[in-house]
């Protein structure tokens, strides 16, 4: 981040002579801020930013997103773009080394990839201790965290080389581990990933193939997972990126700060909302019933909420849903599905929320979640995989963010204040 000056800040103390001024700084695009490091060395006061909405807790060189223009860049290059002209591991080479792979490097990094996708066989028996009925990203959090007790040479986060190594196993066995999440919880035999196949479409054939028979790959569907992916790899300094920072600047291995992001993405709030775009599908229940459901979305006291629409970031619109969008319709065309409720229902709802000048006036435009949520479920996947998807995609910007973080200079562990409400002190005295 530059801290050539642009202007200043000025803070002053009421009721006391103390005052700080501190530069504006800036980055490349978006808000200039002001460093508050010293405030509290000045003026022996704390900021206070319930939920960090105001703070930039770090710097960063590899997502931007502008959500009162719905844009989002990925090391500069927009999502729409690398959609449309990319794939996964392409964007994945992007997030981890800051540019576009030269063929060489692509066909390099794609071999390296391909070798770690196995993960050591002794986990099999590791998947025993969960009980059968175990929600998948449980199961997930549990096994990513055990890796550090599998892979001793890539655990001293001070090596360059060693870093390396455990950002390809974990981009490699996350997929691993998440296929075999699933054919454990419906009672499948594990499938070994296979050489042959691209990234989306190895994950495909890991969670559907069965021994007994071949299974093909379907190319639409597996450049739909593909998109997903993409779509999904880096978003920012959201719930989950920022636990995996927090917990890497403990000094805390890889491993274990990716289980920990796993655990954050885990929460309804952050990655189960497409999970809860089905849910509130179910609830409709049918096409007749959405006129009803409008309006008590539209009442305030109803309690009810419209899931899959508007967004925190995007204020406008959700770069991702339009791609997202288009995805889902080739989808649906592919598969031929007809007569399938939740899917005619979320089509339905679609259109009218698109049209309603009550949503259109509020900016509540269908978001990702719930175009990938129709993609997911027409493509067979259950609802309780959805959030495992997510973290599949998602590992690459977490392990991206957490390099990046471990590589700067004078990176300090994450420390947050309070403002401290309980009693003031007290003598001990037995009730």
């Amino acid at each position: 981040m530059s801290e050539n000056a642009k202007g200043s800040v000025t803070v002053t103390l009421d009721g006391s002579n103390k005052s700080i001024t501190t530069p504006l700084m800036h980055g490349t695009i978006g808000p200039d801020v002001f460093d508050i490091r010293k405030v509290y060395n000045e003026l022996g006061v704390f900021t206070f930013d319930p939920g960090y909405g105001g703070t930039a807790a770090c710097d960063s060189k590899i997502t931007y997103i502008d959500g009162d223009q719905g844009i989002l860049l990925y090391r500069g290059y927009p999502i729409e773009q690398l959609a449309e002209k990319s794939n996964f591991l392409e964007v994945s080479y992007l997030l981890l080394h800051g540019e576009l792979p030269t063929t060489e490097q692509m066909k390099e990094f794609e071999h390296n990839v391909v070798m770690h996708t196995m993960v050591h066989e002794q986990l099999r028996s590791f998947f025993g201790g969960f009980r059968r009925d175990a929600h998948p990203m449980a199961i997930l959090c549990g096994v990513v965290g055990a890796l550090s007790a599998f892979y001793h040479d890539s655990l001293d986060i001070t090596d360059e080389r060693q870093r390396e190594i455990a950002a390809f196993r974990l981009l490699a066995k996350v997929p691993t581990i998440a296929a075999m999440a699933y054919k454990y919880s419906i009672g499948q035999p594990f499938v070994y990933p296979r050489n042959d196949l691209g990234y989306a479409e190895n994950f495909l054939y890991m969670l559907n193939a069965v021994p007994a028979e071949e299974y093909k790959v379907n190319p639409i569907l597996a450049r739909a997972m593909d998109r997903i992916l993409v779509l999904h790899a880096d978003h920012e300094q959201n719930a989950s990126t920022s636990t995996v920072r927090l917990a890497g600047s403990t000094g805390a291995n890889p491993y274990a700060c990716i289980a920990a992001g796993i655990a954050a993405l885990w929460g309804p709030a952050h990655g189960g909302a497409n999970e809860a775009v089905l849910k509130m599908l179910g609830e409709i229940g049918h096409v007749d019933n959405i006129p009803d459901f409008i309006s008590k979305v539209k009442d305030k006291n109803s309690g009810v909420k419209l899931m899959g629409f508007g967004h925190r970031v995007y204020k406008n619109f959700d770069p991702r849903a339009k791609i997202m969008q288009a995805t889902c319709h080739e989808v649906l065309r592919e598969l031929g599905i007809k007569d399938e409720p939740l899917l005619d229902l979320a089509v339905a709802l679609e259109k009218i929320a698109l049209e309603d000048e009550y949503f259109v006036s509020r900016k509540l435009y269908p978001n990702v979640d719930f175009y990938s949520g129709i993609i997911l479920k027409a493509m067979g996947i259950p609802t309780h995989m959805f959030t495992v998807l997510f973290a599949v995609a998602r590992t690459v910007g977490w392990v991206s963010q957490w390099k990046e973080m471990i590589e700067e200079p004078g990176q300090r562990i994450g420390r947050p204040r309070q403002i401290y409400t309980g009693s003031p002190a007290r003598d001990y005295a037995k009730p």
